[in-house]
This record gives C-alpha cells, sequence and structure tokens, in this order.
C-alpha cells in the first residue's frame, strides 16, 4: 500500500508542476483571448540622463481589432514638467533607440502616423502618457522612449 500513495503522491506533484509550467508559458505568451498582443517593459535611464532615479513601465497593446494602445508610467521626474514620450524602432540597447517608429515610413514625423504617449508630470513627478492609433504597429515599434523637455533621451524601456 505504501507504494501505491508513494506514486500517488508522485503523480500529484508532476500534475503540479504540469499545472505550473503550464501557467507560467500561459503568462509568458504574449497574445489575450481576444487576440491582442501585449508587449511590456521596465523603464531604465539612459547613462546619459541627467536624472538617474527615473523608473517606470511601458506597455503596447496591439488589439484584435486593429488598433495600437501604448501607454508609460513613470516617475522620478521633475514635478509639473510636460515630457515627450514616443514608440521607437530600435532596441534601447541600439543606438539609443534609434528614429521614432512611422507606421508608414515615408508618412509624416507626427501623429496620427507615430505613437506619442506624452505626459505632464504631477506635482510628485509622477506621469502617465497614453497614445491610440487606429492602425496595428508593426514588429520594429520595439521599445518607448521618455525625452526631457528639451528633446534629449532621458529613458528606455524594451517592448517584449
Amino acid at each position: 500500500m505504501k507504494s501505491i500513495q508513494s506514486s500517488h503522491g508522485a503523480a500529484r506533484r508532476i500534475t503540479a508542476i504540469g499545472v505550473l509550467a503550464a501557467a507560467a508559458l500561459a503568462s509568458a505568451t504574449a497574445v489575450a483571448a481576444d487576440g491582442a498582443t501585449v508587449t511590456r517593459g521596465d523603464l531604465s535611464a539612459f547613462a546619459t540622463s541627467s536624472d538617474p532615479n527615473i523608473d517606470g513601465r511601458a506597455q503596447m497593446v496591439r488589439t484584435g481589432d486593429g488598433k495600437t494602445i501604448v501607454t508609460v508610467h513613470v516617475t522620478g521626474l521633475l514635478p509639473e514638467t510636460t515630457y515627450g514620450s514616443h514608440v521607437h524602432q530600435q532596441a534601447c540597447s541600439n543606438n539609443s533607440a534609434g528614429g521614432h517608429y512611422k507606421h508608414d515610413p515615408a508618412g509624416a514625423p507626427y501623429p496620427p502616423n507615430e505613437l506619442w504617449p506624452a505626459f505632464t508630470t504631477n506635482e510628485a513627478g509622477i506621469g502617465n502618457g497614453r497614445a491610440v492609433a487606429e492602425w496595428t504597429a508593426g514588429p520594429n515599434a520595439v521599445s518607448v522612449v521618455v525625452h526631457a523637455p528639451g528633446g534629449a533621451k532621458i529613458a528606455c524601456a524594451d517592448l517584449e
């Protein structure tokens, strides 16, 4: 009887491990039930940034119905200040994320052809930005960069 209980206990452990592995795999995939694809990343200050205390997250949702929604949440910035934020076409470590991602590469360098989740911080230096496009961003939309009021790149998140 002991061997039956042991093998039953082992079966439960294997089942539990299988369930945990399946849950981990499901959470690792970026496709939501409605056909949306979600990518996100943590913001880190660029080495050239004057404020290394910048922190936050960025997220891009490519919806099942053909829209793109980009959000950014940033802390550690100057209070009550407007910051630029844009989706970029390269990873943060590659040429400081390169240039802005454009839906139509030959199109205008501003919305609606680009995604700009710009924001103004509150009195605590916290900012939240959101941009919505009526098109699905392509695979070259890979990072979100926060720009200082003068335009310098100060932080970046790779969207994975």
